[in-house]
């Protein structure tokens, strides 16, 4: 009895300490891809100084190499036009990975794309490839939130489509050091499927400093029915108020610009559906652009608005294509300036000599028509020279 206990005792121990061993394996592990993420975090960071020190962008605070949930952005007051905005108690934990949950879907020394729950976290230009990965139909389906960090956002707008495509039920967009610093590049935010939720934070987002960017945004992105920006609720005042404000202006890009200008700036979907509409080819005659306006139902979204759009610009662009079209347009424009140049110098030297031009021309008629009767014989000549 002795020898089989010992015999059961030496098995059990052998069976705790491979768990053990293999406990401490899985802990290396994860502590080799913790730091993994933080260089990978930190080294995105780098690059991103080195873009805003080019774009001339307000310097970040804080230190970038360490990045954590205590400094992270989502988990501070947020300083926005000069009012001071507590983070949503139902905003997700941007940049906190210690949910065993979360799952790393593209790592590299300067970009990393993790899946934590419902909500995609991309970190550097290169983790925008993770919207590309083959996705399943319910991993998909069930991511709501969408975080952007370290991306220039010219870089995030051609992807917004496949977006739009790849994430149904995408509720809210985060962006933290993006380079929003314009209006127009928050009309891009349109091509998304839905949206309740948009988050931009003032760090490395220029635009933040502008007054009207929310009302902006709340105008332009109208027919998503915005349910909060910045964690702050949308009213009804509010979207009011941006009519107000942008809603005149709309109105005249609607009624003022060409058709043809209005097919160039639409996109391909409402621009088949303006097309069709202006020349009547519908039950209806064909409507006048104030008329598209009135019943902006016609067009989605509203005409007004769709005009206010910010055209992709996609990294790939850099191609012979793209540099023989850039050739020929600076080409174009050199001729136009050329053109316009000559144009205003012939123009100032006739200023300068028409007054003596004017005087020798009657001064010769005066003498032409002295003798009447020279002069009209003179004039039948040349006459009959012509026939």
């Amino acid at each position: 009895p002795q020898q089989l206990c010992s015999d059961e005792d030496r098995r059990m121990a052998g069976v705790q300490a491979r768990k053990e061993e293999e406990k401490k394996r899985e802990s290396h592990k994860q502590t080799i891809h913790k730091e993994k993420r933080r260089l990978a975090i930190r080294n995105a960071a780098q690059q991103w100084e080195g873009v805003r020190a080019c774009l001339e962008l307000p310097p970040t605070n804080g230190s970038k190499e360490e990045v954590s949930p205590e400094n992270s952005p989502a988990h501070s007051p947020a300083q926005s036009n000069g009012l001071t905005q507590e983070p949503s108690p139902d905003e997700p934990r941007l940049l906190d990975s210690g949910s065993g949950s979360v799952q790393s879907l593209s790592l590299s020394d300067s970009h990393l794309a993790e899946l934590d729950g419902d909500t995609l976290r991309l970190f550097g230009l290169g983790a925008l490839e993770a919207l590309e990965r083959g996705w399943g139909v319910q991993t998909a389906g069930a991511v709501t939130v969408i975080t952007f960090r370290y991306i220039n956002f010219d870089a995030i707008v051609p992807t917004l489509p496949r977006i739009r495509v790849k994430f149904p039920n995408l509720s809210h967009l985060i962006f933290l050091e993006t380079n929003i610093s314009r209006l127009p590049q928050l009309a891009a935010l349109a091509q998304v499927r839905r949206l309740d939720q948009l988050t931009i934070h003032p760090e490395g987002n220029p635009v933040l400093r502008l007054t009207m960017w929310r009302s902006f945004v709340i105008y332009r992105l109208h027919h998503f029915n915005l349910q909060r920006i910045n964690g702050q609720e949308v009213t009804m005042n509010d979207v009011i108020a941006a009519e107000r404000v942008f809603g005149t202006l709309g109105h005249i890009a609607a009624t003022e610009t060409p058709r043809c200008r209005l097919l160039l700036l639409l996109e391909e979907s409402r621009k088949r559906q303006l097309r069709f509409l202006l020349e009547g080819r519908g039950r209806r005659a064909g409507l006048s652009p104030e008329e598209l306006r009135d019943n902006g139902k016609l067009l989605g979204e509203g005409l007004s608005r769709a005009l206010f759009n910010y055209p992709s610009r996609d990294c790939s662009e850099g191609t012979v294509e793209s540099s023989e079209h850039a050739t020929m347009v600076e080409q174009y424009l050199q001729e136009l300036v050329q053109r316009a140049s000559d144009t205003n110098l012939k123009g100032e030297a006739l200023h300068k000599l028409w007054p003596s031009m004017f005087a020798e021309m009657v001064r010769d008629c005066v003498l032409d028509m002295r003798d009447q009767a020279a002069f009209r014989q003179a004039s039948l000549a040349k006459l009959s020279k012509t026939k």
